[in-house]
Protein backbone atom coordinates (compact mmCIF):
# COMPACT_ATOMS: atom_id res chain seq x y z
CA UNK A 1 0.00 0.00 0.00
CA UNK A 2 2.75 2.36 0.87
CA UNK A 3 4.37 1.44 -2.38
CA UNK A 4 1.32 2.46 -4.40
CA UNK A 5 1.12 5.77 -2.53
CA UNK A 6 4.75 6.52 -3.36
CA UNK A 7 4.13 5.63 -6.99
CA UNK A 8 1.12 7.94 -7.10
CA UNK A 9 3.10 10.77 -5.49
CA UNK A 10 5.92 10.27 -7.97
CA UNK A 11 3.49 10.32 -10.91
CA UNK A 12 1.85 13.49 -9.65
CA UNK A 13 5.23 15.12 -9.14
CA UNK A 14 6.37 14.10 -12.58
CA UNK A 15 3.16 15.41 -14.09
CA UNK A 16 3.50 18.68 -12.22
CA UNK A 17 7.10 18.91 -13.33
CA UNK A 18 6.22 18.29 -16.93
CA UNK A 19 3.42 20.83 -16.79
CA UNK A 20 5.68 23.46 -15.23
CA UNK A 21 8.38 22.72 -17.77
CA UNK A 22 5.94 23.05 -20.66
CA UNK A 23 4.54 26.29 -19.28
CA UNK A 24 8.04 27.72 -18.87
CA UNK A 25 8.99 26.79 -22.40
CA UNK A 26 5.79 28.30 -23.77
CA UNK A 27 6.30 31.47 -21.77
CA UNK A 28 9.95 31.61 -22.80
CA UNK A 29 9.09 31.11 -26.48
CA UNK A 30 6.48 33.93 -26.34
CA UNK A 31 8.93 36.23 -24.62
CA UNK A 32 11.63 35.26 -27.10
CA UNK A 33 9.19 35.96 -30.02
CA UNK A 34 8.91 39.69 -29.14
CA UNK A 35 11.48 40.65 -26.54
CA UNK A 36 10.67 43.74 -24.47
CA UNK A 37 13.70 45.62 -25.76
CA UNK A 38 12.77 44.88 -29.33
CA UNK A 39 9.24 46.13 -28.72
CA UNK A 40 10.68 49.44 -27.58
CA UNK A 41 12.86 49.64 -30.68
CA UNK A 42 9.86 48.97 -32.94
CA UNK A 43 7.88 51.66 -31.12
CA UNK A 44 10.69 54.17 -31.63
CA UNK A 45 11.00 53.21 -35.33
CA UNK A 46 7.26 53.62 -35.78
CA UNK A 47 7.35 57.09 -34.25
CA UNK A 48 10.32 58.03 -36.49
CA UNK A 49 8.49 56.74 -39.59
CA UNK A 50 5.45 58.79 -38.64
CA UNK A 51 7.67 61.87 -38.32
CA UNK A 52 9.34 61.14 -41.71
CA UNK A 53 5.93 60.69 -43.32
CA UNK A 54 4.72 64.00 -41.90
CA UNK A 55 7.92 65.68 -43.17
CA UNK A 56 7.46 64.19 -46.64
CA UNK A 57 3.88 65.36 -46.73
CA UNK A 58 5.04 68.86 -45.78
CA UNK A 59 7.71 68.81 -48.52
CA UNK A 60 5.15 67.57 -51.04
CA UNK A 61 2.79 70.42 -50.13
CA UNK A 62 5.66 72.93 -50.40
CA UNK A 63 6.72 71.61 -53.81
CA UNK A 64 3.13 71.72 -55.06
CA UNK A 65 2.90 75.35 -53.98
CA UNK A 66 6.20 76.15 -55.72
CA UNK A 67 5.06 74.41 -58.91
CA UNK A 68 1.88 76.45 -58.82
CA UNK A 69 3.93 79.63 -58.44
CA UNK A 70 6.15 78.57 -61.35
CA UNK A 71 3.04 78.01 -63.44
CA UNK A 72 1.80 81.48 -62.55
CA UNK A 73 5.20 82.94 -63.36
CA UNK A 74 5.25 81.18 -66.74
CA UNK A 75 1.77 82.46 -67.51
CA UNK A 76 2.79 85.99 -66.53
CA UNK A 77 5.91 85.75 -68.72
CA UNK A 78 3.82 84.57 -71.68
CA UNK A 79 1.35 87.43 -71.14
CA UNK A 80 4.19 89.97 -70.98
CA UNK A 81 5.76 88.53 -74.15
CA UNK A 82 2.46 88.63 -76.03
CA UNK A 83 1.84 92.20 -74.86
CA UNK A 84 5.30 93.29 -76.05
CA UNK A 85 4.83 91.49 -79.37
CA UNK A 86 1.49 93.24 -79.84
CA UNK A 87 3.16 96.61 -79.26
CA UNK A 88 5.91 95.82 -81.76
CA UNK A 89 3.37 94.78 -84.41
CA UNK A 90 1.41 97.95 -83.69
CA UNK A 91 4.43 100.21 -84.09
CA UNK A 92 5.62 98.30 -87.16
CA UNK A 93 2.26 98.72 -88.91
CA UNK A 94 1.60 94.99 -89.09
CA UNK A 95 -1.88 95.24 -87.56
CA UNK A 96 -4.86 97.39 -88.58
CA UNK A 97 -5.55 100.40 -86.35
CA UNK A 98 -8.52 102.67 -85.87
CA UNK A 99 -8.91 106.21 -84.56
CA UNK A 100 -9.85 109.79 -85.40
CA UNK A 101 -8.07 111.64 -88.17
CA UNK A 102 -8.38 113.02 -91.66
CA UNK A 103 -9.12 111.81 -95.16
CA UNK A 104 -7.30 113.61 -97.97
CA UNK A 105 -8.55 113.18 -101.54
CA UNK A 106 -6.30 114.23 -104.43
CA UNK A 107 -7.72 114.37 -107.97
CA UNK A 108 -6.46 115.54 -111.31
CA UNK A 109 -8.48 118.17 -113.15
CA UNK A 110 -10.59 116.84 -116.03
CA UNK A 111 -8.73 116.99 -119.34
CA UNK A 112 -10.92 119.82 -120.65
CA UNK A 113 -10.02 121.98 -117.68
CA UNK A 114 -6.30 121.42 -117.82
CA UNK A 115 -4.10 124.13 -119.26
CA UNK A 116 -1.50 123.72 -121.97
CA UNK A 117 0.85 122.02 -119.49
CA UNK A 118 -0.93 118.79 -118.45
CA UNK A 119 2.17 117.60 -116.65
CA UNK A 120 1.80 120.55 -114.32
CA UNK A 121 -1.80 119.61 -113.57
CA UNK A 122 -1.08 115.92 -112.89
CA UNK A 123 -0.44 114.46 -109.47
CA UNK A 124 3.12 113.18 -109.10
CA UNK A 125 4.74 110.82 -106.65
CA UNK A 126 6.45 113.86 -105.13
CA UNK A 127 3.04 115.36 -104.37
CA UNK A 128 1.98 112.28 -102.42
CA UNK A 129 5.30 112.29 -100.59
CA UNK A 130 4.78 115.93 -99.61
CA UNK A 131 1.33 115.15 -98.21
CA UNK A 132 2.67 112.14 -96.27
CA UNK A 133 5.58 114.12 -94.84
CA UNK A 134 3.32 117.03 -93.89
CA UNK A 135 0.91 114.72 -92.06
CA UNK A 136 3.75 112.84 -90.37
CA UNK A 137 5.25 116.12 -89.21
CA UNK A 138 1.86 117.08 -87.76
CA UNK A 139 1.79 113.93 -85.62
CA UNK A 140 0.05 111.34 -87.78
CA UNK A 141 0.38 107.95 -86.08
CA UNK A 142 -0.73 105.74 -88.97
CA UNK A 143 -1.29 106.44 -92.68
CA UNK A 144 -2.29 104.70 -95.88
CA UNK A 145 -2.59 105.64 -99.55
CA UNK A 146 -5.34 103.81 -101.47
CA UNK A 147 -5.34 101.11 -98.75
CA UNK A 148 -1.56 100.70 -98.84
CA UNK A 149 -0.14 101.11 -95.33
CA UNK A 150 2.73 103.56 -95.19
CA UNK A 151 5.78 102.37 -93.26
CA UNK A 152 9.24 103.84 -92.84
CA UNK A 153 10.37 101.48 -95.62
CA UNK A 154 7.47 102.19 -98.01
CA UNK A 155 8.41 103.47 -101.45
CA UNK A 156 6.30 106.01 -103.34
CA UNK A 157 7.53 106.42 -106.89
CA UNK A 158 6.30 107.10 -110.39
CA UNK A 159 6.13 104.16 -112.82
CA UNK A 160 4.75 105.18 -116.22
CA UNK A 161 1.20 106.45 -115.79
CA UNK A 162 0.90 104.96 -112.32
CA UNK A 163 2.34 105.65 -108.93
CA UNK A 164 3.75 102.64 -107.11
CA UNK A 165 3.29 102.26 -103.35
CA UNK A 166 4.62 99.14 -101.63
CA UNK A 167 5.18 97.61 -105.08
CA UNK A 168 1.47 98.07 -105.92
CA UNK A 169 0.26 100.29 -108.78
CA UNK A 170 -2.30 102.89 -107.71
CA UNK A 171 -4.15 105.50 -109.73
CA UNK A 172 -6.03 108.75 -109.15
CA UNK A 173 -8.07 109.69 -107.30
CA UNK A 174 -5.66 109.18 -104.42
CA UNK A 175 -7.09 108.70 -100.96
CA UNK A 176 -4.72 109.38 -98.09
CA UNK A 177 -5.98 108.56 -94.61
CA UNK A 178 -4.17 109.47 -91.40
CA UNK A 179 -4.90 108.85 -87.72
CA UNK A 180 -4.04 111.58 -85.25
CA UNK A 181 -5.32 114.89 -83.95
CA UNK A 182 -7.75 115.68 -86.77
CA UNK A 183 -7.72 119.46 -86.29
CA UNK A 184 -3.92 119.61 -86.25
CA UNK A 185 -3.60 117.36 -89.30
CA UNK A 186 -6.11 119.38 -91.30
CA UNK A 187 -4.53 122.69 -90.32
CA UNK A 188 -1.06 121.48 -91.34
CA UNK A 189 -2.26 121.04 -94.92
CA UNK A 190 -4.61 124.03 -95.18
CA UNK A 191 -2.42 126.64 -93.52
CA UNK A 192 -2.09 129.80 -95.63
CA UNK A 193 0.70 129.33 -98.15
CA UNK A 194 0.78 125.64 -97.31
CA UNK A 195 0.64 122.46 -99.34
CA UNK A 196 -3.09 122.55 -100.16
CA UNK A 197 -2.73 126.05 -101.60
CA UNK A 198 0.32 125.01 -103.60
CA UNK A 199 -1.50 122.03 -105.12
CA UNK A 200 -4.59 124.10 -105.91
CA UNK A 201 -2.42 126.62 -107.72
CA UNK A 202 -1.18 123.77 -109.92
CA UNK A 203 -4.74 122.79 -110.78
CA UNK A 204 -4.83 119.74 -108.51
CA UNK A 205 -8.03 119.26 -106.55
CA UNK A 206 -7.44 118.52 -102.85
CA UNK A 207 -10.09 118.00 -100.19
CA UNK A 208 -9.28 117.45 -96.51
CA UNK A 209 -12.08 116.00 -94.40
CA UNK A 210 -12.10 115.37 -90.65
CA UNK A 211 -13.26 111.88 -89.67
CA UNK A 212 -14.27 110.72 -86.22
CA UNK A 213 -13.11 107.21 -87.00
CA UNK A 214 -10.67 105.95 -89.61
CA UNK A 215 -9.54 102.39 -90.18
CA UNK A 216 -5.97 102.16 -91.42
CA UNK A 217 -5.23 98.66 -92.77
CA UNK A 218 -2.21 96.58 -91.83
CA UNK A 219 0.86 96.33 -94.03
CA UNK A 220 0.56 93.16 -96.10
CA UNK A 221 3.81 93.22 -98.07
CA UNK A 222 6.96 91.28 -97.31
CA UNK A 223 9.61 92.35 -94.84
CA UNK A 224 13.14 91.32 -95.75
CA UNK A 225 16.59 92.55 -94.82
CA UNK A 226 19.45 91.18 -96.91
CA UNK A 227 22.23 93.41 -95.61
CA UNK A 228 21.02 95.12 -92.44
CA UNK A 229 21.70 93.22 -89.22
CA UNK A 230 21.42 94.01 -85.53
CA UNK A 231 24.50 95.19 -83.65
Amino acid sequence: MHKSIYVSIILVAVSLGLMMAFQYRTSSSVEQGVPYGREQELTVEKLQLEKDLAHLREESSDLSAKLEEVGKGHSAAVDAFESELSKIKHYAGLVPVVGPGVEVILENLPDEKQDSYPERNSIKDDDLLRVINELRGAGAEAMAINNQRILATSEIRLAGKHIVVNMVNISAPYQIIAIGNATTLKSSLEIKGGLAEYLNDRGIVINVNIKEEILVPAYTGGLRFDYATTT
